[in-house]
């Protein structure tokens, strides 16, 4: 491992007025936030007014290439005390520019692939109030949650082709946070491998446009029935989760 100093984060801020959304991107391992470049473009035309940061992962393993947590002689009985280990410094982070920004957690977004899907993952799980959604591309939690996160929206964005997490397993996940009450989506790309593919890139703007969180319909609800019952047309709880059409390799 090459003890390289790692570079500054890479930070988008709206020229023409206070940030209304923050978007933290994570990159994969032994990789830099070039690799999330067709997602930074995504939420820069769907956000304009969002300050978009991209920091390195901590740890310089390779010439261009930087991880979240020491890769070296890394297995399963280490993983997950590594993976731990590297929360407290990003979460931090996170927090101070939060509060620089006058921002909060419900207008926080963090988006990960790869290794960087689990550090957004178990953040989120770690601190409730970091973020209000979660946005993993090609990745899972370091180890099966016994919870789920109260107030983030996670969104799971998968390849049916993807050899170092298999569909079957994020399908589990999926309907195990469903379990415990979680609020979280899936979509899957067809013939798509380990990979920030257009497809899952598109959708996950989807998702973040038109996703109304579990726990605002829940609210709402609680709020109607404190009014009392509401006319047959005043109130639609027939909520599609699938927002809009889907893509042809999405499903």
């Amino acid at each position: 491992m090459t003890q390289t100093a790692v570079p500054n984060p890479i930070i988008y801020v709206p020229v023409s007025s206070q940030p209304k959304q923050l978007f933290l991107l994570l990159h994969g391992a032994s990789s830099n936030p070039g690799q999330l470049e067709s997602l930074t473009q995504a939420i820069k035309r769907a956000f304009p007014q969002a300050l978009i940061i991209l920091p390195y992962g901590t740890v310089s393993d390779s010439q261009d290439g930087y991880s979240w947590f020491d890769l070296s002689g890394l297995d399963e009985s280490n993983y997950i005390e590594r993976v731990q280990a590297a929360l407290p410094a990003l979460i931090a982070y996170i927090q101070q520019v939060q509060a620089k920004y006058g921002l909060t957690g419900e207008h926080t977004a963090l988006a990960g692939f790869d290794h960087g899907a689990t550090i957004a993952l178990e953040a989120s799980l770690a601190q409730p109030d970091l973020a209000g959604r979660v946005l993993a591309f090609s990745g899972c939690y370091a180890q099966l949650p016994g919870m789920a996160p109260p107030a983030t929206t996670l969104h799971f964005l998968h390849g049916t082709d993807d050899p170092f997490i298999p569909v079957a397993d994020i399908r589990s996940l999926h309907g195990h946070l469903a379990d415990l009450q979680g609020d979280a989506t899936l979509d899957i790309a067809s013939g798509v491998g380990h990979e920030m593919h257009e497809a899952l890139v598109e959708q996950a703007v989807v998702r973040l446009q038109t996703c109304i969180p579990l726990r605002s319909w829940q609210e709402a609800l609680g709020s109607l029935k404190e009014q009392g019952p509401a006319a047959d047309d005043d109130l639609d709880l027939d909520f599609d989760d699938e927002p809009g059409k889907p893509g042809p390799t999405l499903h």
